[in-house]
């Protein structure tokens, strides 16, 4: 019998794997900002102190994966809030100045297996593209995840561009894609490209900003054999 995994998501990036007894967590990083309108949102502190909170109720993780440094991705007490004793912390070097020394350091072409649980790190990274106005992704810093959790892979892209290295990540169950643009990230046009570049079965689109994740289905799904879904069990 196989066993589901179920993934949620929550802006920008911050996702939830529930596999069998495992609970993986990728990103967590709670802004209120992002949070304003969630109505079973838990705040334990407010500004001056470290805004510390979470979207609802959650477990605590067996696994925590931090793409890289910036706030919204890596957040001391948000992964203070979902961790457990022994909980594995997986993130990059830039990381270690806010998480402090309690990590395993991860970087492009990692690979590690926790608990039967295979992570594989791949590049993350801004292209130099003539419209974006800054680099905020160099390459080699941040990482993407290739998670093999209960036969299933998931792919969490990070904050990149369409990058050539996407042509390697292949058999892909869900990939979590950002669409949002700007200078953080692939927009809707070239997310659509890593779409069909990467073919997996299901895209969760993330780090959204303005972006319209219903046009992003509409125009994936016109476009490659691609369901697109906002967040869902896997049987």
């Amino acid at each position: 019998m196989s066993i589901p995994v179920e993934i949620k998501w929550f802006p920008p990036s911050w996702i939830q794997i529930k596999a069998g007894s495992h609970i993986i967590y990728i990103d967590p990083a709670y802004l209120k900002t992002n949070f304003a309108h969630y109505p079973k949102k838990i705040e334990y502190s407010k500004w001056p102190d470290p805004i510390d909170g979470l979207p609802e109720e959650l477990e605590k993780g067996d696994i925590i994966l931090i793409t890289h440094h910036h706030k919204d991705h890596c957040k001391k007490v948000t992964v203070n809030r979902l961790k457990k004793e022994k909980t594995k912390i997986l993130a990059t070097k830039q990381c270690s100045k806010e998480l402090g020394k309690g990590i395993t350091v991860m970087k492009p072409g990692m690979e590690i297996e926790i608990d039967n649980i295979r992570v594989r790190t791949v590049e993350a990274y801004n292209d130099k593209r003539e419209e974006k106005t800054k680099i905020m992704h160099r390459k080699g810093i941040g990482v993407g995840y290739v998670i093999t959790v209960e036969g299933k892979t998931i792919y969490h892209a990070g904050d990149t561009d369409l990058i050539p290295e996407m042509e390697y990540i292949k058999n892909v169950d869900v990939a979590l894609l950002p669409i949002g643009g700007r200078d953080f990230t692939m927009g809707l046009f070239e997310a659509i490209q890593a779409a069909k570049k990467i073919n997996p079965k299901v895209i969760i689109p993330m780090h959204r900003f303005e972006s319209n994740p219903d046009e992003y289905k509409k125009l994936v799904e016109k476009e490659a054999d691609v369901k697109v879904v906002p967040s869902m069990p896997l049987n």
